[in-house]
């Protein structure tokens, strides 16, 4: 049921009891406006102060690097007068002093303040030695040596062994520099070799001649990042002491160590700007005190306006915004409504319960936004069969239930035929033809219930059962089906009372065949149930209430320890275990099969897991991740039961597996069908082209297996060769010789 008007409510947040306007509005919103300069000038300090601390932030990256530049230029400046043929030659020469201060050490002072330069030996003894422009006796360099010793024999390896990634656009040598205090003042130290720029010059590699830089990172230094980058009272602290308003940034060397800090009162923009703007804060206050009081004044007449919002806000909070129909709480109300009515009239009606079948397939293989597409479009052709009293309603993700009053078995049978046609139409998403269905429970009132509750319930119990009997139908309660789900649950409570005592719980072992020749190549396991009083149950009864009890998780686990435990031995090739979409779900599967590899010594390239296509449609991800990781292992991945999932020729393409089952329905009809052999062979050449082993199941003659053998299968299974056997019969079988191809009649 469309809404075809505002539900006529009581406006919300109306009180019946009357207040002074002083007390019920004007109080609450002065309080308000009070509660909001506060926390506005609270979040305001806040913004200021962390305005305040980027700015300060960005202070010391500066700082640092410009003291990372300037690191850069000093080795950079090095290479102007290191990567010289004359100076090479005449440092070997033993040049005169005044020469190498021209060249080499008071010119780089002069042209690039560096404050000091050594010049040391190929066996590292100091040479020359100068500070600023003058040369100085090489002595002055012995309290300076152990601080570079380590430095220069990482330049001296460097060069011995090549160092490549010291070398860049930027540098023609590599070099070692560092933050280093020379008597008592930090400074940059850089070592460079003197190298020969043409080659030319005969050089021992790890033994060249060393120039020393020395650059202080105070005095000049300091006024000139003062200038340049306003920092204000900037100054170096060994001991980093700062007064109020001040920060500091500490200087670290190559090994961590701090050898002083850099000192300054950093600019505070967030500050400054709430000084300047506190006369205007005052002012906006005194013009919010006004609009407040103009508020006021203007309540009463727009308070009528706030109830229709309200209203209408409440009237949207009942409908379904994909779809535009009534929502799942309207549905519950208008059922009570409609019970109330029609008890006093002692009249008939039906809810109808709609759950579109494979709907998950197109979230999963088309996207949600297909899906709401879907949705819409089937709730459109619900709508047509609206009549007066008729109500349409979507309570879930694709579920949709319809209220018919005055309305019988007949007519609701009538109904839901109607649906079932108009679902049977495709449906176009994205270009692609989706075809999906619908099963439906029915439930009719007085008969099945006279609550919303007991109503939703058996129309639920009867959804189950339509969908139970193969989807696509419908199904009307009757007191039968309270017992199937009676049945249900029992058979739930005794297959886990089976798993704890374990004897009744039993595999079966189905071989499979090499098509080339018929020989006994693998074996399948498969999980029987004998159910006390009950006889053997089929797997297709039990394993779905083990999956949806979750059940399947132990059987799971016993089957697989089982089978790689009694089948360690066997002289195959691999052993098939069936392993539930739900246990591939568990994120912990993959390390559970690890576990049951380690304790039952079962060679990991000799297990085979066999999955259904469903393993794909998860959308937490955990299948795939574990299909990985079991592949990882050596496990083999086999797909089982191919061609009668969801898009089964693009999953192939997808999935990430080594053999495809094709499904016995396509088997049963080779050589009678052609269409089943073209299939079929479709199938196998599209896994040669995925280099993909095939395992054909359900082969029941002679014929279909010499069929199968000539389009390419490779291996075989089904009755015409064994069927599942216990173990020690399986045992038995083994000893049997290799039926003979030749033999197959």
């Amino acid at each position: 049921m469309t809404l075809a008007s505002e539900p006529k409510t009581r406006p919300l947040g109306v009180s019946g009891k009357k207040y002074p306007f002083a007390l019920r509005v004007a109080l609450p919103v002065v309080l308000a406006v009070l509660a909001a300069a506060a926390i506005f000038h609270s979040f305001l300090f806040w913004s200021m102060r962390s305005i305040d601390a980027v700015s300060v932030e960005r202070q010391r990256d500066l700082a640092l690097v410009v003291i990372g530049q300037l690191r850069t230029s000093v080795a950079h400046d090095q290479e102007s007068a290191t990567v010289w043929d004359d100076a090479v030659l005449a440092l070997q020469r033993g040049a005169d002093p005044d020469w190498v201060n021209d060249n080499l050490g008071g010119w780089m002072y002069t042209f690039f303040r560096h404050n000091g330069v050594v010049i040391l030996s190929p066996s590292d003894q100091p040479l020359y030695a100068y500070e600023n422009d003058a040369a100085v006796p090489v002595e002055t360099y012995g309290d300076l040596r152990p601080l570079v010793a380590p430095m220069l024999a990482e330049l001296r390896r460097k060069m011995r062994w090549g160092d490549p990634q010291t070398i860049d656009e930027h540098f023609r040598t590599p070099g070692v520099s560092d933050l280093v205090m020379v008597r008592g003042r930090p400074a940059v130290v850089s070592l460079k070799p003197v190298v020969s720029e043409s080659g030319k010059v005969k050089q021992t590699r790890g033994r060249e001649f060393v120039h020393l830089a020395v650059r202080y990172l105070d005095g000049d230094f300091l006024d000139d990042l003062s200038k340049r980058y306003l920092f204000s009272d900037l100054r170096f602290s060994r001991q980093g002491e700062t007064a109020k308003n001040q920060d500091k940034l500490p200087l670290v060397n190559a090994q961590g160590n701090v050898l002083g800090y850099f000192v300054w009162s950093p600019y505070l923009p967030g500050r400054d700007f709430l000084v300047s703007i506190k006369p205007v804060l005052v002012v906006s206050f005194l013009v919010l005190l006004g609009c407040v009081g103009a508020f006021l004044a203007f309540w009463r007449r727009n308070e009528k306006t706030r109830q229709e919002h309200e209203r209408h806000i409440h009237y949207l909070a009942h409908v379904d915004s994909l779809t535009g129909l009534l929502n799942r709480p309207s549905f519950e109300r208008e059922l009570d409504d409609t019970l109330s009515v029609f008890h006093e009239e002692v009249a008939r009606g039906a809810v109808i319960y709609l759950d579109l079948d494979r709907f998950k397939d197109v979230n999963d293989t088309l996207g949600h936004a297909a899906g709401d597409q879907v949705v819409r479009e089937v709730a459109q052709r619900l709508s047509s069969l609206q009549k007066k009293g008729t109500g349409v309603f979507r309570v879930g993700g694709d579920e949709f239930v319809l209220l018919v009053p005055h309305c019988d078995a007949v007519g609701a049978a009538a109904i839901c035929s109607r649906i079932l046609r108009l679902l049977h139409a495709p449906f176009l998403v994205r270009g692609a033809r989706v075809h999906l269905g619908g099963s439906i429970g029915v439930a009719l009132f007085p008969e099945h219930g006279s609550t919303a509750s007991e109503l939703m319930r058996r129309a639920d119990v009867a959804l189950y059962e339509a969908k139970t009997a193969g989807r696509n139908r419908f199904a009307v309660f009757d007191v039968d089906m309270d017992a199937v789900l009676r049945e249900r649950a029992h058979l739930e409570q005794d297959l886990r009372a089976a798993l704890v005592d374990g004897r009744e719980i039993a595999l079966h072992y189905q071989p499979k065949y090499h098509a080339a020749d018929f020989s006994l190549a693998a074996v399948e396991v498969l999980v029987r149930w004998q159910r006390p009083g009950y006889g053997w149950v089929s797997p297709a009864q039990f394993i779905p209430a083990a999956e949806a009890s979750g059940a399947i998780l132990p059987l799971g686990h016993r089957v697989l320890e089982e089978a790689c435990r009694v089948a360690r031995d066997w002289p195959l090739e691999s052993v098939a275990v069936n392993v539930s979409a739900v246990q591939l779900r568990n994120p912990g599967f993959a390390e559970e099969v690890r576990q049951i590899l380690r304790d039952t010594g079962m060679p990991a390239h000799r297990l085979e897991l066999e999955v259904t296509e469903t393993s794909w449609l998860d959308e937490t991800g955990n299948s795939l991740d574990n299909i990985r990781a079991l592949r990882e292992e050596g496990i083999r991945i086999a797909l089982d039961d191919f061609g009668t999932g969801f898009s089964s020729f693009g999953r192939l393409l997808e999935a990430d597996v080594d053999r495809i089952k094709i499904d016995q329905s396509f088997i049963r009809g080779i050589g009678d069908f052609p269409g089943d052999m073209a299939i079929v062979k479709a199938i196998v050449d599209l896994a040669r082209v995925k280099n993909l082993q095939v395992t054909a199941e359900g082969v029941e003659t002679g014929r279909v297996a010499e069929l199968l053998a000539e389009i390419g299968c490779d291996e075989l299974q089904g009755y015409f060769f064994s069927q599942p056997l216990p173990e020690a019969d399986f045992v038995a079988l083994l000893q049997k010789p290799a039926m003979p191809r030749a033999a197959v009649e």
